[in-house]
């Protein structure tokens, strides 16, 4: 991380990228905080976490911090699926923010989940995940 502000690179980041609420960025950078500290030792120098791995703890901390209304909140601060994430994290990046190792591109966070079945699966009925999960078979 650099001398920016947190704010500041929020800011210059929707001044070249638009799509996504100022909320969003700060939600992104929590959870790349969360997923730090679940795959990576807290003494290790290097606390970098792949995209899949981003994906897991926004996942994780959407979920804890939103519950049944993640995938509404979501939709209105314009995440639809892991490649916005990526992309926050790369306009984070481009206004130097966040650092970035070799080898990181935006197509690391494509796949993973469908957001709309991961943040409203968890709260349905079990019998209802369950009918679920054998019609999508």
């Amino acid at each position: 991380m650099t001398s920016i502000s947190f704010g500041d690179a929020v800011r210059r980041s929707i001044q070249n990228d638009p799509r996504y609420h100022p909320a969003a960025y700060e939600l992104v950078r929590d959870a790349l905080h969360i997923a730090a500290k679940k795959f990576r030792d807290e003494n290790a120098d290097d606390q970098h976490v792949s995209g899949q791995e981003l994906l897991a703890g926004f996942r994780d901390h959407v979920l804890s911090e939103y519950g049944p209304m993640s995938n509404i909140i979501l939709e209105q601060w314009g995440l639809q699926r892991g490649e916005d994430v990526g992309n926050i994290v790369y306009n984070l990046i481009d206004v130097g923010y966040f650092g970035r190792n070799d080898g990181d591109s935006l197509e690391d966070f494509a796949g993973g989940y469908v957001f709309a079945t991961a943040f409203s699966e968890p709260f349905l009925p079990s019998s209802a995940r369950s009918t679920r999960a054998s019609s999508s078979s």
